[in-house]
């Protein structure tokens, strides 16, 4: 897979803590500049929208934990979606998912994707759950009509495996997320099933792959 063909499928993002607006727009200019995704925090969205207007903008909501009220991810989904976000990466809650309470898992996220006329990609924290709940977690977003499943937030020990994408494609598009820092650790997460990659490391993933021929024509 040459970078041309790689680049739209990576979502380049910026999500720690001490996020500034010039790291965001760092972020942005390369997303712009290699045709890449980019992933930022909610804060940043409606400066994002106009300044990378033709740059796909995914945000996050109940970051990192996932341990907001059902009401308050649902009315951060909408804010974001208004503010100029294209995608929405919403964390699970896995407190109620361990506890058995995967109705309560699956109507939280029917609510936000009912709410917003974007796709929704659910954070299963895959690293927190064993493969039986793994299965839980990826039925009840495709019982929400999610439109992917994705690895990790990247705030828990732990990140994307190949075993987890085998296994949460069988329900989703999967989106690999966490420890992704190369262009082989991204071209065996694509060759395992996923569909889409999250990594703060896009540039130096792009760098790693072959030149399209246009390139090596330049």
């Amino acid at each position: 897979m040459n970078r041309n063909e790689l680049a739209p499928l990576i979502d380049h993002t910026v999500l720690g803590p001490e996020t500034t607006p010039d790291d965001v727009r760092t972020v942005l200019d390369a997303a712009a500049e290699y045709g890449m995704n980019a992933c930022i925090p909610p804060y940043a969205v409606e400066m994002a929208a106009e300044y990378a207007p033709d740059v796909t903008l995914a945000t996050v909501v109940g970051f990192p934990h996932g341990q907001h009220a059902p009401a308050v991810k649902r009315r951060e989904g909408v804010m974001a979606w208004k503010a100029g976000a294209d995608e929405l990466d919403v964390v699970i809650n896995v407190g109620r998912l361990k506890a058995g309470e995967t109705d309560a898992v699956r109507d939280e996220l029917a609510e936000l994707v009912a709410a917003v006329p974007i796709p929704v990609k659910v954070i299963i924290e895959t690293a927190l759950l064993t493969d039986a709940e793994k299965r839980l977690a990826c039925e009840a977003a495709d019982a929400a009509d999610a439109a992917m499943v994705k690895t990790s937030t990247g705030f828990a020990d732990g990140g994307a495996t190949v075993a987890d994408v085998e296994l949460m494609r069988e329900y989703l598009p999967v989106k690999a997320s966490g420890g992704v820092g190369s262009y082989e650790d991204a071209l065996a997460m694509l060759e395992a099933g996923a569909e889409r990659i999250g990594a703060s490391s896009g540039v130096e993933i792009l760098a790693g792959a072959p030149e399209s021929e246009m390139d090596r024509g330049r």
